[in-house]
């Protein structure tokens, strides 16, 4: 390896640096991340002692792996240049090769934050979202298909699940999971429920997403002052307004005009939320997923929310990855759930389709 005063190592480095790579930008987010790991290796004791051959610079802080990164003179160039190099270690002799993606069909994916992919959604949803206003005595219909599969076994079974939910509450309606329906009569004049399903009090909820997580807030906590602040919401708050959000966006498939992309953003203000590239929906596309590490919550348990899957160019909305368990001990069985709304409508009646889903 050339060392670093040599001039030819340098015009390396500057032909390194304005190679186009043909991938998209990183963004800010991901840049801060290189550099912090390109500092935190530099820095690390022993860094500049001399190694053998085939051995790997090592992090002095451990955290769950993300990507390993082989950094020498020239990766830290490419990491200033805007682009990381993706490497993985093996065992022939301890020697890097660039890494393959580990299914080859997968579109390639880049980097990129659980804030940037969200407010992304919300643009999309924004731009594409159908204004409806439904009367208070009409049926909010919707359609959603459930792909369910059994860890152990494999075996996969698809739900449809078909719902009329009345419009101001004040209706039975008819609600379905998992092959099963019920009637659900309306709520009792001193009764609530989050989300709420009844249309005049969501659209009563804020489509600015700072108002709409403080209003969340309130809603949850029953505290707000004039002078309310996100500065001021501790991590326990936080876990259960992203509980909140979660449930809004899964639960209310159809929304007044500019809640959705609000709760995205919204959403996409939790701290804790995290993109994972590389995730399936129900019909095999390949998207970029929002999750949520709760740190309210034991290392390894999972929290409320699944998957959100985003289509990784759009950022349309493309469906959820959730799971669920039944039974107990040696008896219990774990499901993989992908689901996604097919169509929706409002009709006049419980239990009458609309032309355009028959």
């Amino acid at each position: 390896m050339r060392d670093i005063d040599d001039p030819r190592a340098l015009g390396d480095l500057r032909d390194l640096a304005g190679y186009d790579a043909g991938a998209p930008p990183l963004d800010e987010e991901t840049r801060r991340r290189g550099r912090t790991r390109l500092l935190a290796t530099i820095t690390a004791p022993g860094a500049d002692r001399p190694r053998k051959p085939g051995s790997r610079l090592t992090s002095p802080v451990r955290r769950r792996p993300a990507l390993r990164i082989a950094l020498s003179g020239a990766v830290a160039a490419a990491v200033t240049a805007g682009f990381l190099v993706a490497v993985q270690h093996n065992g022939d002799g301890g020697r890097d090769r660039t890494a393959k993606p580990p299914v080859t069909d997968l579109p390639p994916m880049r980097n990129v934050s659980a804030r940037t992919v969200l407010d992304g959604a919300a643009a999309y949803a924004r731009e594409h979202e159908k204004p409806v206003s439904p009367r208070d005595d009409q049926f909010m219909y919707t359609k959603e298909i459930i792909k369910e599969t059994e860890r152990k076994t494999g075996r996969t079974k698809t739900y449809v699940a078909e719902n009329w939910r009345s419009v101001d509450g004040s209706k039975r309606s008819w609600v379905m999971e998992l092959g099963k329906g019920w009637w659900a009569p309306p709520l009792a004049a001193n009764e609530s429920v989050w989300p709420p399903q009844d249309w005049s009090r969501l659209r009563k909820l804020p489509t600015d997403p700072e108002q709409l997580i403080l209003a969340v807030h309130e809603e949850s906590f029953g505290r707000q002052g004039k002078n309310a602040s996100l500065d001021d919401i501790t991590d326990l708050e936080w876990s259960v307004i992203h509980f909140s959000l979660a449930g809004l966006l899964k639960l209310v498939p159809v929304m007044p005009e500019g809640l959705r992309p609000a709760a995205y953003e919204a959403l996409g203000m939790v701290p804790g939320v995290k993109a994972v590239p590389n995730q399936k929906d129900a019909k095999g596309r390949v998207g970029v997923a929002i999750t949520y590490d709760d740190p309210t919550l034991p290392e390894g348990a999972s929290g409320y929310g699944g998957y959100f899957i985003f289509d990784p160019v759009t950022y349309a909305f493309l469906g959820f990855r959730d799971e669920r368990s039944s039974g107990d001990g040696m008896n219990m069985k774990v499901y993989t759930q992908l689901s996604y709304l097919d169509s929706w409508a409002i009709v006049d009646k419980v239990k009458e389709y609309p032309s355009a889903a028959g």
